[in-house]
């Protein structure tokens, strides 16, 4: 077990001292243990070096706000402990760490295996809205989906002792780290940056995966110029749990071909001082064109906002009933692209300022609209409530009751957890 600070993560070595490196990361919602049955067979040629995500496994509670912030935190962990060069092998979250240190550090890193991964993890909604479900309810949502998502049916059913353990996995993370890392997957998409990745990559996946399945992972092998695919018969989203026999087999056939490669063992010493070679930097999300003189056109960028808050299908709605577009360009323009995108409040704060000027303006529909953006920006129930009561002595109580009556209802319909 190791000592950790605010700008590295909670590791695990395994195997002996002269062997190349391997680093293998867990997918959200699970610890290191998940690879327990791939150790005894990789460390026979590797020097294993397992990480736990921030707040899950007992790993001290620091939320990340990106991918790449988690991926800089890795290199960082390994920096101190000597690692220079590696293989590196991830599930889902931990696979977009793999994607993202193989573009951001392509000297780092010699060969790569991607299980259950995709360069865009579903919709940017389906995480916030995941968020939001956490901050209202805990995970315990998160834990009780966690078997139907991560096992077949039939492994499930015949594995009730595995199923228990997936179950607490998820009950014991912390929960501000789970909402960071589905805010991270939300705007995770290297989906245009998969050419550029110039090592060798085993993209693996379970034939029953709904979460991240042969679909995705086809698309890994499209863009990866040196990728191969292997699909595990019987195995949904967590396949080295599984199918591990299967799933250790494909691991030690591809990375037996690079461990000269990946010869930066823990015995050497911290990198060497001077410029590491270049590396091009990774968008995490669309980047708004540019308008006149240069900076971002406020219509691209307020319309990225809309999406982010009210979601997709909302927008896209609102867009489709303005045939001209006039309306709804000018709300995003200027309402979306040139006040929310302002910098001098936070998400938050203009929210809550949103919810009491609608509330005081008697605007429900609107009101609805953004009280659901507030619970995406972070607000609780239980804030939003108080923001409610507190516009009834300011702005007048028939106004704050009849608020009321719609946040109540829009917080049942987006915190209520699924049957």
């Amino acid at each position: 077990m190791s000592e950790t600070s605010t700008n590295t993560l909670q590791y695990r070595v395994d195997g002996r001292e002269d062997a190349p490196v391997l680093v293998i990361g867990p997918s959200l919602g699970t610890t290191w243990h998940m690879w327990d049955r791939q150790i005894p067979e990789l460390t026979r040629e590797w020097r294993v070096v397992r990480f736990d995500l921030p707040g899950h496994g007992g790993a001290p509670a620091q939320p990340f706000t990106s991918v790449a912030e988690l991926g800089d935190r890795l290199l960082a962990t390994l920096d101190g402990i000597g690692v220079q060069r590696f293989g590196y092998a991830g599930c889902s979250l931990g696979g977009a760490v793999g994607l993202d240190l193989a573009l951001r550090a392509p000297h780092r890193v010699a060969s790569l295996a991607l299980v259950a991964t995709s360069p865009r993890f579903g919709s940017a909604d389906e995480f916030r809205q995941r968020g939001v479900m956490v901050r209202a309810n805990g995970l315990e949502p998160m834990a009780r989906m966690a078997p139907e998502q991560w096992f077949t049916p039939v492994f499930a059913g015949a594995q009730p002792a595995i199923v228990d353990w997936a179950v607490q996995m998820v009950r014991t993370t912390d929960p501000a780290c789970y909402i960071a890392a589905c805010e991270a997957l939300a705007v995770f998409d290297v989906r245009e940056a998969l050419g550029r990745i110039g090592v060798p990559a085993l993209v693996l996946v379970g034939s029953e995966d709904q979460v991240t399945g042969p679909a995705e992972a086809r698309t890994l092998v499209a863009g990866i110029a040196d990728a191969r695919l292997a699909v595990v018969p019987g195995a949904s989203h967590l396949a080295p749990v599984e199918q591990p026999a299967a799933v250790t087999d494909l691991l030690c056939e591809h990375f037996a071909g690079s461990a000269q490669e990946a010869s930066g063992t823990l015995t050497v010493p911290p990198l060497p001082a001077g410029p590491a070679p270049a590396a091009e930097p990774v968008p995490a999300a669309p980047v708004a064109e540019a308008g006149e003189g240069g900076r971002p056109d406020p219509y691209e960028k307020g319309l990225g906002l809309r999406r982010e808050m009210l979601g997709d299908a909302h927008v896209d709605q609102a867009l489709a009933d303005d045939p001209d577009g006039a309306f709804q360009g000018l709300v995003t323009r200027y309402a979306w692209g040139e006040v929310w995108g302002r910098e001098g409040l936070d998400r938050r704060t203009r929210s809550a300022v949103t919810l009491t000027a609608l509330i005081a303006g008697g605007h429900r529909e609107a009101l609805a609209d953004h009280t659901r953006a507030a619970l995406r920006n972070g607000l609780s129930p239980e804030e939003i409530r108080e923001i409610v009561l507190h516009a009834g002595v300011y702005c007048g109580l028939p106004a704050a009751e009849t608020g009321l009556r719609v946040v109540a209802r829009v917080i049942e319909e987006e915190t209520t957890p699924p049957a």
